[in-house]
Parts: C-alpha cells; structure tokens; sequence
C-alpha cells in the first residue's frame, strides 16, 4: 500500500533542496550590494597632535640652493724636486710663513755629483784637443807659407835662368838640350808653386771648417755643463712664491725621485670657497652665478668662478671668489653656508618643505578638508624647491591645507581620520 508524501508548507519550505538557488541568489545579491556602497579606499585614524599641517599660499618663489662651502686659498702650488735625492737638511717647518726664494730644504745626490765631474773631465779633454788641433794647423800653416816662399823663389831663379837659355838659344850659342832642360825645370817649379797655392787655399778652408765644428761642439760642452751645475742647484727646494708652507712630506735621509709631490705653498693673500653641489643641479650651475652668506653679522657677497664637471658621490665640486669685502679673520678651512641664486624670483604656487616629501617623492600629498576632520591623498607636482618652499605646478590651489610631516607610518592609506 503506497504511503502518501506531504509537501513542506510555512517556514519549513525555505530548507528545502529546492529553495537552495534562492539563498544562493540572495547571498550573491548582497554581496553585490556590499561591493557597491563599501567605500572604494583605505582609511586610517591618526592622531591630530602628531601631524604638521601647512597652507598653500601664493606668494614669490626664490629661486635659490642652500650650500655648505670650505674656506680655501685661491692660489696653491704644489712643491715637487726637479731633481731626485737624499734629503740632507730641512730648513723651514710645514706651517710657517715663507718669502719667494727661501730655502725649504737641501737634497744630495753622488750620481749627479759624478756626472758633473766626468762632464768637467771630457769639457777639459776637449779644450785640449782643441787647442792641439789650433797648434798643429798653426804649424802645418806656416810650413806651408814657407814652402809657398821657397817655391816662388825657384820659380824666379828658373824663370831667370830660362829667360837666358832661350835668348842663347836663339843665337845658337848654346845646345838645344841645354834651353829644353831650363825651360822643364822652369815649368816644374811653377807647376809645384800652383800646387803649394792650391794647398794653402784647401787648408785654409779645412782649418775654418774644422775649428769651427770644434768650437761649437766645446760650445755645445758648456752648455751642457751649465745645465748639469744648474740641476746642482735644483737640489735645494725653494719656495715658488709668498705663502704659508702648508704640508711638508720629507724626513731626513729619505730617498726622495723627481717630480714626487713633498708639499705645498698657499698664497694668503686671496681666498675662494669650495663647495660641493648635488648633481640634480649640474645642468643649472654656471660660471658667474651670484651668491650670498652671512658672517659676523654681515652679508657677504660672491661669484660662481668654476664648475668642476666630475661627478663623485652624487655631487660635484665648485668653486666660488669674493666680490667686494671678505670676512675679517677669514681663514683656511673655515665653513661658509652659501645661498646660491639660480634665478629670479617669480610668482607661484607654493607650500612649506617636509619630510612628507621623502615618502612622495613630490608626486601626491594629503589634502585636509575644509572641517579639518580628514586628509585625502592628491596627485600633485613639484617643480622646483629651495631650502624653505617647493613649487607647486599642479594639484593644489592656494588657500587649501595639507599634511608637511612624515608619511612612513601611513602605509597605502587614501584617507586620514583625525
């Protein structure tokens, strides 16, 4: 006998298999809605008294770089031995004042020494030899010379003789050898006098040549031997000029080569600053730009006079020159705190500086609503800054209120409760 099934009625229907679509439907309904009115950022609660907050105001922007700078002397030559040696004696402490000449320290070198003299020794041998050279041509000039006046005397006593065999000759009074052998020796003689004279000629342009080569080659030796007293000289370091003897890199007995830097002279009588200038500037920084400090109560003025185009560090070196007054008292090494001018002042939009932007990178920033309960964060850009203020480009409008503190405790949060 079949069993009659009674349908669910009333609240039991709703747990039924068939009514399980309905609350799947329903829990996705809700869901949906959940989705849609749930705020679509992140919001945090911080404290008010733990946050700095700044107005956006427009007002002039000065554009300027604040700059730490080093006192330093404008001219500084570096002291280097043209000649290697032993140091042998330090006559002038680092640190003390030196006139233009005076001694700083004495070297010593034998090989220099035995090189001057085997240069004496060989300057000497060439006087000599020269001087027998000029004694033998002398000589050689005079034996020429006498035999230049024995051949002209039997050239006329040949010529005399001829003269009269062939006038005896011609009358037949005498044989024909006899006038033949007169006139071959009369003919001899003058050949060997025009010999003689074309000898006296050569030597005598030989003699010119060769006494001259001689000369200048002693010449040459003198020189040489100047130049080889003079770097005797070079072995006492003198000072290039007035200054302060600032570094003195030598003790007795060192072996110091040439050209090895020992030290350095400082000119005292001007000065420049050297700076260091972070590279985000470097395509900003020229020659003759006009900067400014503070010191003992007064405003200095000076000139950008070099920009040094390595970078090291992230920052490159420049040097900067007085215009006008200098500081009283001024020293080496002495900090300076310079205000660099990169341009003119201009109208903007601006905001006060904050660590906020280490966090932002200038890039967003939390904007406070009018009723000071919250801060939403903004896109915003920054253009340029100086040690007070940035320049805002873009985002913010004067009169509104934002947060200049620190953003490393805030996470990704869009919102700010206070």
């Amino acid at each position: 006998m079949d069993k009659k099934i009674e349908r669910p009625t009333g609240w039991k229907s709703a747990f039924t298999k068939k009514a399980l679509p309905w609350w799947l439907g329903a829990a996705l309904a809700c869901l949906v809605i959940f989705l849609l009115v749930r705020p679509s950022h992140s919001t945090l609660r911080v404290n008010s008294d733990s946050i700095s907050v700044s107005e956006v105001k427009a007002g002039e922007f000065n554009d300027y770089i604040r700059l730490s700078g080093t006192v330093q002397p404008l001219v500084t030559i570096q002291i280097s031995p043209v000649e290697g040696g032993i140091v042998d004696a330090i006559l002038i402490e680092e640190g003390s004042m030196v006139k233009k000449g005076d001694e700083i320290l004495r070297l010593s070198n034998d090989n220099l020494d035995l090189q001057i003299l085997n240069s004496e020794a060989e300057l000497a041998e060439k006087e000599n030899i020269l001087r027998n050279t000029q004694i033998q041509m002398e000589q050689d000039r005079l034996n020429v010379k006498q035999s230049k006046a024995e051949y002209q005397l039997d050239v006329k006593r040949l010529k005399r003789k001829y003269e009269q065999q062939k006038t005896l000759y011609e009358e037949n009074l005498i044989a024909r050898e006899d006038y033949l052998k007169a006139k071959e020796d009369y003919d001899l003689a003058a050949e060997k006098l025009q010999i003689i004279l074309d000898k006296e000629v050569q030597d005598s342009l030989f003699r010119s040549t060769q006494v001259e080569r001689m000369r200048e080659s002693l010449e040459n030796m003198q020189i040489n031997m100047r130049m080889i007293r003079k770097r005797k000289d070079n072995l006492t370091i003198k000072a290039p000029i007035d200054g302060q003897l600032g570094i003195l890199d030598a003790v007795l007995g060192e072996n110091i080569g040439a050209g090895t830097k020992i030290g350095q002279i400082s000119d005292m009588s001007s000065y420049k600053i050297e700076a260091q200038i972070d590279e985000h500037y470097i395509d900003r920084v020229t020659p003759g730009l006009a900067a400014t400090f503070e010191r003992q109560g007064a405003t200095f003025n000076a000139s950008l006079r070099k920009v040094y185009p390595e970078v090291r560090d992230g920052k490159f070196k420049a040097d900067f020159k007085f215009e006008g007054k200098q500081p009283d008292n001024i020293r080496s090494g002495q900090t300076y705190y310079l205000n660099l001018q990169l341009g003119q002042p201009e109208e903007a939009v601006i905001i006060p500086r904050g660590t906020f932007y280490q966090k932002t990178g200038g890039k967003w920033i939390y904007v406070v609503n009018k009723e000071g309960t919250k801060a939403v964060k903004r896109e915003i850009h920054i253009g340029r800054q100086n040690p007070q203020y940035y320049e805002v480009l873009e985002g913010l409008e004067p009169g509104e209120r934002v947060i200049t503190s620190g953003y490393d405790t805030y996470g990704d949060s869009d919102v700010l409760v206070f």
